[in-house]
């Protein structure tokens, strides 16, 4: 008897229930879904990139990169662990697509020796067997590289230089990550951080523009510290984040892994 009367019981709760929002309907109440929780957002990775040069100045590598990019290329470049400046380019769905599109350029004297850089190969590859902590100090390193180098609006030219998503763009893409080329794509490709859970590698953004929207973008290192191209005729360096300027012009962080 007492089992009927729960039954009983519960069947009457959800006639009122459904009762209840009929009423709210017929009323023209709406009754809201839980709205789902947001996705996490992440950055593709890098397929297939080709490798070329190697060269003991960078005006060398400036010089092949503009050719790349004169040939409808993405391209960038970079020093290398030991020492010398090298260019990597493309962004193909296979191995042998790179192979192929290496070869045309080298006989057309674009290029001279090449070769194609696995996406396995790539520290963001590598973070499923060391961790993020293993992906992060990469791209703190691949950043660290730059210092020194001058900055020019823009990007790389024979003038030799970054401009600050130039920079980021290819500390990323180096590590195996497809970030955009702008500041503004790149903020808001990210997740958004609290400047109190800021991890290596993560991104910071500021409003240097006086129009108070994104237009400066830099890496940061730890310790309150990020690694940026400041400002054209000045080189690629490391400033801190309780700095004046950049605490009155600070937008936000983000992270994308």
């Amino acid at each position: 008897m007492e089992k009927v009367k729960k039954n009983s019981l519960s069947v009457a709760l959800f006639l009122i229930v459904v009762l209840l929002l009929q009423s709210c309907a017929s009323r023209g109440v709406k009754v809201q879904p839980v709205s789902p929780r947001p996705q996490k957002r992440q950055l593709a990775m890098m397929g297939y990139t080709i490798q070329a040069g190697a060269f003991a100045q960078v005006e060398n590598a400036v010089r092949l990169t503009d050719k790349l990019k004169g040939q409808g290329l993405d391209a960038t470049y970079f020093k290398a662990a030991d020492g010398l400046f090298k260019v990597r380019f493309g962004n193909f769905s296979s191995k042998e697509k790179a192979r192929l599109r290496a070869q045309s350029l080298q006989s057309m004297g674009v290029i001279e020796a090449f070769y194609v850089v696995l996406p396995e190969d790539s520290a963001v590859a590598k973070r499923r067997q060391y961790g993020d902590d293993y992906l992060r100090e990469s791209l703190v390193k691949s950043a660290r590289d730059f210092i020194g180098v001058p900055y020019l609006w823009g990007g790389a030219s024979a003038e030799t230089g970054f401009d600050c998503s130039g920079l980021t763009m290819t500390v990323y893409q180096l590590n195996g990550l497809d970030l955009p080329r702008h500041s503004r794509t790149q903020y808001d490709a990210g997740d958004t951080i609290d400047r109190s859970d800021l991890k290596k590698g993560d991104l910071v953004f500021f409003a240097t523009s006086g129009r108070g929207k994104v237009s400066h973008v830099g890496i940061y290192i730890g310790n309150g510290q990020f690694i940026h191209a400041p400002s054209r005729g000045k080189k690629i360096r490391i400033d801190s984040l309780t700095a004046e300027y950049f605490v009155q012009h600070y937008v936000g962080a983000k992270k994308y892994f």
